[in-house]
């Protein structure tokens, strides 16, 4: 019998956990100081992934009895243009090295968006180890991260604001809830359930602190996660739903002038930080943060929330996959006059020919129509590219988690 007939695809349950835990240190290169450095014993981070095997859906394959590949998806949901849809958090992707290149993950990746499509999970973010290698599978950058560094002569003078911002625990309600809000009003973002929480706090340090701005009715309007260390205030998170919480807690942040030298931390938006301070002079670095896919493209277009045309657009698309079939042919996408899309199997000619990987990208804004076609992405006339551009909305997407 070869290694290859030995093995065996089967649910990873939490019976497995020290094995699921071992083969993601070896993968991630996880090491015992690394732990120690985030105030993890390597029991405890062990037995906080078992809540991945209680909640997730994880694939494995088995040697004898032994996990050697793997791959997991959480339950998510995220904001698409004011819409909830279901998604497949793609993580915990590994193969011990001895049984590399034998197609194993290539099979893992199939079975479990083929399970993502039974769920209703019509999309699909990961965090990439290799972009590459997630492209060739149909996922693309939806999103960027721009890390700051404020020195501390360039903090912004305090500004009036009615008001006032308390230092509270990271556990404090008033986090949630201000989340939850600006989560509904930000496009591509998290709605973060308890599993969603619990991997935004994971490798947090001791220190973590959250400053809440409350506006004169006393009413969350914002929140600032941060620690100092070594005289650098770190921001993990800031969120706020208006400017009058920005200011506030970026005058709580300028209130730290002669305690730190320099503020650092990352803004998921397109938004510059320079432009807004006095001393625009400073350090900003803008890369490439989460990647997503289209997981059932019929689903997804069925949910997806068309800007209204006005009169009913018909467009006819070939979609090109590299692993989904069901992706796969030519459809025509109907969108009514209000904006409901539906997507049908079609034997016209096509007015876009368009990869999976394109669909989503455009779809979800970060990158336009027009743009999309000027690179060779999108192949199709440029009255088709004005209808495109017309029918999905203009909104940056926003993603500040990270599993």
């Amino acid at each position: 019998m070869s290694r290859l007939d030995r093995l065996k695809m089967e649910r990873v349950e939490p019976k497995h956990w020290r094995q699921f835990n071992e083969l993601l240190r070896y993968v991630f290169q996880v090491t015992k100081k690394d732990l120690q450095t985030v105030g993890w014993e390597e029991r405890e981070i062990a037995l906080a992934k078992l809540p991945v095997l209680e909640q997730a859906d994880v694939l494995g394959w088995f040697d004898g009895e032994k996990l050697i590949s793997q791959i997991a998806v959480y339950p998510f949901q995220v904001n698409i243009y004011g819409k909830t849809f279901e998604m497949g958090g793609l993580t915990g992707v590994g193969t011990y090295p001895e049984y590399a290149n034998l197609g194993l993950m290539n099979k893992l990746i199939w079975q479990a968006l083929a399970d993502m499509k039974e769920r209703k999970q019509s999309i699909s973010y990961l965090f990439p180890y290799s972009q590459p290698f997630y492209r060739k599978k149909g996922w693309e950058i939806i999103s960027d991260k721009m890390t700051f560094e404020i020195k501390d002569y360039q903090l912004p003078k305090v500004k009036i604001v009615s008001g006032y911002v308390d230092r509270l625990n990271t556990e404090h309600p008033d986090v949630k809830t201000v989340y939850q809000l600006f989560s509904l009003r930000h496009h591509a973002a998290m709605i973060r359930n308890n599993l969603a929480w619990e991997e935004f706090w994971r490798w947090d340090v001791d220190e973590l602190t959250a400053a809440v701005y409350y506006d004169h009715s006393h009413q969350p309007q914002g929140y600032l996660l941060y620690w100092i260390s070594h005289d650098v205030l770190h921001v993990k998170e800031m969120v706020y739903m208006n400017e009058e919480a920005r200011k506030g807690l970026w005058n709580f942040i300028s209130a730290h002038f002669s305690m730190v030298t320099k503020v650092v931390g990352n803004i998921y938006t397109n938004d510059p930080l320079a432009f807004w301070l006095e001393d625009g002079d400073i350090k900003e670095t803008i890369s490439p943060y989460f990647m997503a896919r289209i997981v059932d493209v019929s689903q997804f277009i069925g949910h997806f929330p068309f800007r209204a045309p006005g009169t009913e657009i018909h467009i006819t698309l070939k979609i090109e996959d590299p692993i989904l079939e069901w992706n796969q042919g030519v459809f025509t996408l109907r969108v009514s006059a209000i904006g409901e899309g539906v997507l049908i199997p079609s034997e016209n000619q096509p007015d876009v020919v368009v990869s999976i990987q394109t669909l989503t990208t455009m779809f979800l804004s970060y990158k336009r129509p027009t743009y999309l076609a000027k690179i060779g992405r999108l192949v199709c006339n440029d009255p088709t590219v004005a209808i495109l551009e017309n029918l999905i909305e203009r909104e940056t997407p926003y993603f500040s988690d990270y599993f």
